[in-house]
């Protein structure tokens, strides 16, 4: 060693350094790179991937050759230090030596190569992996020794290495992801995106035609009011009943009963014979459910029952969709802005039966939608009675103001949003 300059030892020195934040930038650039992206990557045979999976399959021996490659370059530079302090200021060198080494490592090979790595993973990890697999093959028995102990150790502590935890996202882990890809999505395609994970939660009855505003047509009525609704008829697809919606016969395609309708001999009995048969589903249906059992079906319209079988309103496919892609039909609907007038003052007149959870969507609030749909429903549950006008309740921080009660039902309110602080 005293053969060797002190120059050629400071360059030494520097080598091990670099050498040090080498392996400190490639460990934290491995552990850190985006595990969803790196399987897009190799699915699609990027080498810089494919190198990074071979490694990151077992995890445990990466970090052992990592750990062994940095804590020899250390040792080594510990050496180097202590030989240039003791030729330069004798046995004080030795300890000065001590304190400079650690905060040059602190600094160039950990702090600074590390939050590098942390910034950039792929352009660490990749090119890292290259240099990592040769070390890996020549260095393989001492991993193999290394990994043999501390897998022992591992054991006695019950825990695996082999059993590693599945890095996969739950639905809200995965609705986050989709909020924080902003700068990458447009909104619509975010909005599209979120619907779909919230497809699950939502029920046939959020988003069905409540029964009192399904639009259908009684079969006993006179012939020619029954001609005339069919020939002025805004929807697709009518329902037919006798007397009473319970006792509903089916679904009339407009396009038929017109065809009937251009026909001299077309009779009641002529439309019956071309209803098509009504699908039913129970109220608790998730939405998610319910398309799969509309595709297997192939129907497009249907009938929502309760427990006792009594109709509880009426949904259809574009319904489903729109809970999807947003508003794109002229249909039924069961919100529009219409119910919704703002105030000067920041509070809002709402009508009573519109949707609790399309309010919330579009005004960004945050109703209780566990129980009642509308809000008249939430407003009756609520005072448990039929409120006058005019009185204020607090629900879950917004101030509702009955403002129209006709007909036993909450007609109109005007709420007032919690303010933020």
């Amino acid at each position: 060693m005293d053969d060797i300059s002190t120059g050629s030892l400071f360059i030494a020195l520097a080598v091990l350094i670099l050498i040090s934040a080498y392996f400190s930038s490639s460990e934290t650039g491995l552990m850190a790179i985006n595990k969803y992206r790196l399987k897009h990557l190799e699915n699609e045979g990027h080498k810089g991937a494919l190198r990074v999976s071979k490694l990151m399959a077992r995890p445990d021996q990466l970090i052992g050759l990592i750990l062994i490659g940095n804590n020899l370059v250390n040792v080594g530079a510990s050496f180097l230090a202590a030989e240039i302090g003791r030729r330069l200021y004798g046995d004080v060198g030795l300890a000065a030596a001590a304190v400079v080494l650690t905060f040059v490592i602190l600094i160039f090979a950990e702090v600074t190569p590390k939050t590098l790595a942390a910034l950039h993973p792929e352009k660490v990890a990749y090119p890292s992996s290259f240099v990592l697999n040769l070390l890996m093959k020549l260095l393989y028995p001492f991993v193999i020794l290394i990994n043999f102990i501390t897998n022992g150790i591992l054991v006695m502590l019950k825990v695996s290495a082999k059993d590693r935890e599945e890095h996969s996202l739950s639905s809200e882990e995965l609705r986050t992801v989709v909020n924080e890809s902003s700068g990458l999505l447009q909104d619509k395609q975010q909005n599209m995106l979120v619907n779909l994970l919230d497809i699950e939660n939502i029920k046939v009855e959020d988003i069905m035609v409540p029964r009192n505003e399904i639009f259908a047509l009684d079969i006993n009525s006179e012939w020619k009011d029954i001609q005339r609704a069919l020939a002025n008829a805004q929807h697709t697809r009518l329902l037919l009943y006798r007397d009473n919606i319970d006792d509903a016969v089916g679904f009339i395609h407009v396009r038929d009963a017109l065809r009937l309708l251009a026909k001299d001999e077309f009779s009641k009995s002529q439309l019956l014979r071309a209803v098509r048969e009504i699908y039913f589903t129970p109220e608790g249906t998730s939405i998610f459910i319910l398309m799969q059992k509309l595709q297997q079906n192939k129907e497009r319209i249907g009938l929502v029952v309760d427990e006792y079988g009594d109709i509880q309103g009426l949904f259809t496919l574009e319904d489903i969709l729109e809970e999807i892609v947003g508003d794109f039909t002229t249909g039924m609907a069961v919100y529009t802005s219409d119910d919704v007038e703002e105030l000067k003052d920041g509070s809002f007149v709402i009508e009573g039966g519109a949707n609790i959870r399309e309010i919330n969507k579009e005004m960004n609030w945050e109703l209780p939608t566990d129980g009642p749909k509308t809000l008249n429903g939430l407003v009756l549950e609520y005072m448990e009675d039929i409120p006058e006008e005019n009185i204020m309740i607090e629900i879950d921080d917004y101030m509702v103001e009955i403002i129209d009660v006709t007909d036993n039902k909450v007609a109109k309110v005007r709420v007032i949003p919690p303010q933020d602080d």
